[in-house]
C-alpha cells in the first residue's frame, strides 16, 4: 500500500487553488473521493459557490446534494488518480475528468518523489553516520578476532537476526574459518568451511553479496546446526582479493531487504580495511620477531636485507669466496675456576655483547658461540667487497675493544688469541630437519680455527690469502708455516701488528 495519502495533497491550498483555477469555467460539478469511497472534494466547476457559503451545515447538504444528483446523471466519467500503476482514488464528472485526474496523478506523483528523496537523504544519513561509527570504533582495532566481534555486534544491533558469523580465508586449508560468532553460529565458531561448498563458498568465490530469503529451498544451502529461513552473506574485499565473508541470518520468519542488503554491505566493506591492517599489524610483529632474532647473529644492516629479501642476500647453501675468524680466550678454563659460575656468565655476557658489536660494525656475521669462542663470517649471508680488509679491521678493534672495557677483571683476563683465513667455503642451512644452523664447512674454516689456537693472548694470525688482500692496509711479519692435513704445501702464516 502507497504511503501516500491522497487528502492530503489534494486539499494542500496551493493545490486545491490550482484545481480550483483550471475548473472555474465548467458547465457541471467534479468530484473526487479515495479508493475506499470517500469524499475528498466536490465544489470543482462550480464556480466557488460552496466555498462562500457562510452556512456551513447548509454548504454540506449542498455539496451531498450535488454529488448525488451528479452520481445520477448520464454521460457521467470515472477517472482513476493513479501512482503508477495503483489506484489512489477516482475524478468523478463529465468535462475534463480526465484532465483533473491527470493534474491530480501529476501531484501525488510529485509528493511520492519528493518523500522518496528526503527517505533517500535520511538514509544516507543512517548509513554516514553508521560507517562513521564503525569506522572510529574499528580503527583502533589491530586484532582480527575482536574486529569479527565488533562486526557482529553493530550488524545485529542494526538487522533482525539470530546468528552472525565472520569468516576469514585461511590458504593453508583452502576454507573459510569462522573467527567471531554470535547467537546459533556459536556452535560453529572455528568451523572450517570449504571454500566450494554453500552459500558462504558461492560469495567468497563471485565476491557479490547475497541475500536469499526462504533460504532452505536455495540449493547452494548447507543443512547444519545453524538453521535459518533468511540470510544475507557479503564478501570482505581487499584491493580487488575477497579475503572472507560476512553472514547474517535470522530462523524466524523474516524477509530481508534490499536497504538492509546495502547496509551489511557498508558493514563489511569497513571491516575490510580493518582486517586488512589487523593482517599487516601481526605480518610486521612477525617480522620484528624474526629481526630480532636475525640481529642476534647478523649485523642489523644484513638482517634487514634477509627479511626484505634482495637479491645479494641468500641462505640457501652454495660456495662463497669469504673470510672466516675465529677467537677465543686463552687459558678460560683456569679463568673459570677463579669466579662463581652467576658472575663468569655475567662478565662472558658483556664481552660476547661488546664483540659482536664490533663484528657487527665491520659487516661481519657471527656464526656461532663455541664455549667461549666466537665464530665469525665476513661476506655471507651478504656478499661483500674487501671482506678480508673487514676482518682484520673487526680483529684489531675486538682486541682493543677488550682493554677499554669499563670492568677490569675482564680487561685482565679476557686475553683472546684471533686467528683469519679466506678462501671458498659451502655455506648455507646445514643440518637435519628438525634444526638447521647458518653455518660454513671447509679447509679454510679448519685453517682459521687452527691459527686461533696458535695465537698467543693479543696475537692476529692471517693466512697468505688474507696476507696478500690486505698487504698495502695493514703491517704484518712472518710468523712462520702451518701443516694442513690433506694439503702438499705448507700453510704460510703472517702477524698483523697493530698498536694497542
Amino acid at each position: 500500500m502507497s504511503s501516500i495519502n491522497l487528502k492530503k495533497v489534494l486539499l494542500k491550498p496551493e493545490i486545491l487553488s490550482l484545481l480550483r483555477g483550471m475548473t472555474a469555467n465548467l458547465t457541471s460539478a467534479i468530484a473526487i473521493q479515495d479508493r475506499e469511497g470517500q469524499l475528498l472534494i466536490t465544489d470543482l466547476g462550480m464556480h466557488g459557490e460552496i466555498a462562500h457559503n457562510n452556512s456551513h451545515n447548509k454548504a454540506q447538504n449542498n455539496i451531498e446534494e450535488r454529488y448525488e444528483s451528479l452520481e445520477l446523471e448520464k454521460e457521467v466519467k470515472k477517472i482513476p488518480i493513479l501512482l503508477g500503476d495503483e489506484i489512489l482514488g477516482w475524478a468523478i464528472g463529465k468535462e475534463q475528468v480526465e484532465l483533473v485526474a491527470d493534474f491530480a496523478s501529476y501531484f501525488v506523483k510529485r509528493e511520492f518523489e519528493q518523500k522518496t528523496l528526503v527517505a533517500d537523504a535520511l538514509d544516507k544519513y543512517r548509513e554516514i553516520n553508521l560507517l562513521y561509527t564503525i569506522t572510529s570504533k574499528l580503527s583502533t582495532c589491530l586484532d582480527i578476532r575482536e574486529i569479527g566481534d565488533l562486526v557482529i555486534e553493530e550488524s545485529s544491533r542494526l538487522i533482525p537476526s539470530t546468528s552472525v558469523s565472520v569468516m576469514i580465508y585461511k590458504p593453508q586449508t583452502n576454507c573459510l574459518e569462522i573467527i567471531a560468532a554470535k547467537g546459533t553460529a556459536e556452535s560453529l565458531n572455528h568451523a572450517q568451511i570449504p571454500i566450494d561448498r554453500g552459500i558462504a563458498g558461492h560469495v567468497f568465490a563471485t565476491g557479490k553479496a547475497e541475500l536469499v530469503n526462504d533460504a532452505s529451498k536455495d540449493p547452494r544451502y548447507l543443512t547444519n546446526e545453524n538453521e535459518c529461513y533468511a540470510l544475507i552473506c557479503a564478501p570482505i574485499i581487499n584491493k580487488n582479493r575477497t579475503i572472507g565473508v560476512i553472514n547474517i541470518s535470522s530462523s524466524e520468519t523474516v524477509n530481508y531487504t534490499s536497504q538492509e542488503l546495502k547496509l551489511f554491505t557498508a558493514i563489511a566493506s569497513q571491516a575490510s580495511g580493518a582486517i586488512e591492517n589487523a593482517f599487516l599489524h601481526e605480518s610486521k610483529l612477525r617480522e620484528q620477531r624474526i629481526k630480532n632474532n636475525l640481529e642476534r647473529y647478523l649485523s642489523p644492516q644484513v638482517a634487514e636485507a634477509v627479511i626484505n629479501e634482495k637479491e645479494e642476500i641468500s641462505l640457501n647453501t652454495s660456495k662463497r669466496k669469504i673470510a672466516m675468524l675465529f677467537s677465543d680466550i686463552r687459558n678460560f678454563t683456569t679463568k673459570c675456576e677463579e669466579l662463581e659460575p652467576e658472575q663468569l656468565v655475567t662478565y662472558l655476557n658483556e664481552y660476547f655483547t661488546q664483540m659482536v658489536d664490533v663484528i657487527f660494525n665491520h659487516q661481519g656475521t657471527v656464526n656461532k658461540f663455541v664455549g667461549d669462542m666466537i665464530v665469525a663470517m665476513f661476506g655471507a649471508p651478504s656478499a661483500i667487497a674487501d671482506r678480508e680488509y673487514w676482518a682484520i679491521s673487526a680483529a684489531i678493534n675486538m682486541q682493543k675493544r677488550i682493554k677499554n672495557l669499563p670492568i677490569e677483571w675482564i680487561r685482565e683476563n679476557f686475553i683472546t688469541g684471533i686467528g683469519i683465513s679466506s678462501g671458498d667455503v659451502i655455506v648455507g642451512n646445514i643440518g637435519s630437519p628438525q634444526h638447521m644452523d647458518y653455518t660454513a664447512i671447509g679447509d679454510e674454516m679448519n685453517i682459521a680455527s687452527r691459527l686461533q689456537g696458535l695465537a698467543k693472548g693479543g696475537q692476529i694470525l692471517v693466512t697468505r690469502s688474507v696476507y696478500d688482500a690486505t698487504q698495502s692496509s695493514f703491517e704484518f711479519r712472518e710468523f712462520g708455516t702451518l701443516p694442513v692435513k690433506g694439503k702438499k704445501n705448507l700453510v704460510e702464516i703472517f702477524e698483523v701488528i697493530y698498536q694497542d
